[in-house]
């Protein structure tokens, strides 16, 4: 066999290994059934590729993440290495198509989801194979406990039956201690080799502060570190905002977030990889997949939904193993914030089969019928049809998602139909004198031959690849078209596709899941408890309580986070006697904020903190409606 450092070497231009990844490598190819637990940056995917390389035949990959599918396999494909994936949308004879190329093309990875597994005509490919290793991504998946539950992945055990004889490996970024032992449980893992990376990051300063003006301390913070930044904001709106705010403040930012066309999201984020743009203000769709070594902050100015979220988004900066930050600022109105957000739009059984219910009969499917057709979904539509709540239809649908039931794409489209009105003469005397119009034209001709007598359906990405026109462009030349009378045009845009793995059946279908549903409803109470302890526990290191958190108990406090630099700056009592002073002279001449008093005195912001926070409870001072700082005798 060849040595996997020469895999390495070729494919990937590494010279060495990461911690822990070429004994898991070695694991593997020893035949074991391995576990490995590393965290965001860790290099997990090359712990099952690697291997794949070295032996013969094909690795079968099971992933939740659809997006992350079709980013792996073009990688692999990239590097010259056969993979495909077997995505929502695909015809039976398409299948079964791409499944004989499996068993007899030459491929060395396929790409499935645990829903696939259901499939008769998959398994009887599967038993087919040369299968030479099972990777399990996501792996957290597979325990009830896990943040992100998905019941299909029992399925996986079926796929241990199809290939007895093959070792799996079993990865994942975030795991507590009982969803380990609850992966290797329903892996039915023998004796398996377990791998646990530290959770702990020496390089990241994990720091919490309240900020009435979270803007202003962004803008501090993105100027006093110049270098690339990730800010994660609750919702789309607030991205282009937030964007356009650091813009006219002269700090270069762009954003991100799930409704953007495939074009302008590659567009921001090649800017933002490439350093022409500081930051990158996004929403928590950003993220997956992208190890850009250089970031060096990620604030977030209102709180993820679990630990695991933070965690895993937090982990984004200081890949480089330069010192970085990881930035929650807080303020009173959090708490509500997050409560209503995660725990208000919590869907209920009952609100989940009426979400159900009115899915099918918005996509007219019949009881009984519906396996694997696909739609394309406009998901506001939706709810103003319907008159249902966003944030809980989402969250409703969330849960079909991960119980099988349907499948959830989130990916923008725009939907053309386009019929030419006039004839083909007249057509071509218009493009005489509108020659910029004559590549789309023709193109739109040569794909669609009954685009005179009837309206048709086009793919503007098929346009694109024929013409080497963007998308924007051809959208803007079609409306065009239609405005000069050339063409009938319908455009309209999809933010979703929605596919339904089982047949319509109605409260049925629902009842077979109600169980899970209550019980990720109670971990998601659990999980924005533990969010809530760790932004407001100011006594304990930060990086200690997140290592605490995923189980790791031989831990010291790190030195850098917010909780452990306050201790460091305790001022002494003659720094307390001059700032009072200070302090007090500047309120006897009017009402000053803490921003306005930190620029007046040459002072740490910190210490000044300290010295507000004794003056208040003497009540010596007190704070106005306005959020400023007054003398108590004025």
């Amino acid at each position: 066999m060849e040595h996997p450092i020469n895999i390495l070497e070729r494919y990937w231009k590494f010279t060495e290994f990461r911690p822990n990844q070429e004994a898991i490598i070695n694991s593997v190819l020893a035949g074991e059934d391995t576990f490995a637990l590393l965290p965001t940056g860790g290099g997990k995917s090359l712990c099952f590729q690697i291997p794949a390389l070295v032996k013969k035949g094909i690795c079968i990959v099971v992933s939740p993440l659809i997006a992350l599918m079709k980013d792996q396999v073009q990688s692999l494909n990239n590097k010259g290495i056969k993979a495909m994936a077997l995505t929502s949308g695909i015809s039976y004879k398409e299948l079964d198509t791409l499944l004989d190329n499996c068993v007899y093309g030459n491929y060395k990875f396929l790409y499935l989801s645990p829903e696939r597994l259901q499939q008769e005509l998959v398994q009887d490919r599967i038993r087919l194979m040369n299968v030479n290793l099972i990777a399990i991504d996501e792996a957290h998946c597979i325990s009830q406990w896990g943040s992100d539950f998905r019941p299909a992945y029992n399925n996986i055990a079926l796929l241990r039956q199809l290939q007895p004889t093959v070792n799996a490996i079993a990865l994942t970024a975030s795991a507590k201690p009982e969803v380990i032992d609850d992966i290797v449980k329903q892996l039915d893992f023998i004796n398996p080799k377990i791998f646990k990376q530290s959770f702990l990051r020496p390089n990241l300063a994990y720091l919490v502060y309240n900020e009435n003006d979270k803007y202003y301390r962004i803008q501090t913070i993105l100027k006093k570190y110049k270098q690339s930044s990730i800010i994660y904001v609750r919702n789309r709106k607030l991205t282009i905002e937030l964007s356009a705010f650091l813009e006219s403040k002269n700090i270069t930012a762009t954003f991100y977030h799930g409704g953007l066309h495939n074009s302008e999201k590659d567009k921001n984020m090649d800017a933002w990889i490439n350093n022409r743009k500081q930051v990158m203000v996004a929403t928590n769709a950003f993220g997956m997949g992208i190890d850009k070594p250089d970031v060096k902050t990620v604030v977030h100015i209102s709180l993820p939904e679990s630990i695991e979220s933070y965690f895993q988004e937090a982990g984004r900066v200081g890949r480089n193993g330069d010192k970085a930050f990881a930035v929650i600022l807080k303020n009173k109105s959090d708490e509500a914030s997050i409560k209503k957000q995660f725990l208000g739009s919590l869907a209920s059984v009952d609100f989940v089969k009426q979400v159900y219910r009115k899915l099918c009969n918005y996509f007219q499917v019949p009881y009984g019928e519906g396996e694997y057709l696909t739609f394309e979904f406009d998901f506001n539509t939706f709810c103003k049809t319907y008159k249902f709540s966003p944030s809980s239809c989402y969250s409703a649908l969330l849960i079909l998602d991960r119980n099988s039931i349907i499948t959830l794409s989130k990916q923008f489209k725009n939907k053309v139909t386009v019929q030419f009105i006039i004839s083909n003469a007249a057509l071509f005397n218009y493009l005489d004198t509108h020659t910029e119009y004559s590549i789309i034209v023709k193109s739109i001709l040569r794909m669609y031959g009954g685009v005179f007598e009837q309206v048709t359906k086009i793919a503007l990405a098929k346009i694109t690849e024929k013409s080497a026109i963007s998308e924007v462009k051809i959208v803007n030349a079609l409306k065009q078209l239609e405005h000069d009378g050339i063409i009938t045009l319908k455009l309209s845009a999809t933010d979703a596709e929605v596919t339904f793995i089982q047949p319509r059946e109605d409260n049925k279908t629902i009842n077979r899941i109600a169980k899970t549903i209550e019980q990720q409803n109670n971990l998601k109470q659990q999980q924005v408890k533990a969010m809530l302890d760790y932004v407001e526990n100011e006594s304990t290191c930060k990086s200690m309580q997140l290592l605490a958190y995923f189980g790791e108990t031989e831990i010291s406090p790190c030195g850098i986070c917010s909780v452990c630099t306050q201790k460091k700056v305790r001022v002494t009592s003659n720094d307390i006697k001059t700032i009072k002073k200070q302090v007090i002279g500047l309120l006897e001449n009017g009402d000053q904020s803490s921003r306005q008093i930190s620029a007046l005195l040459n002072t740490s912001e910190e210490h000044i903190k300290q010295v507000l926070k004794l003056l208040l409870e003497h009540q010596i001072i007190t704070i106005t409606a306005k959020n400023t700082y007054k003398l108590s005798h004025l």
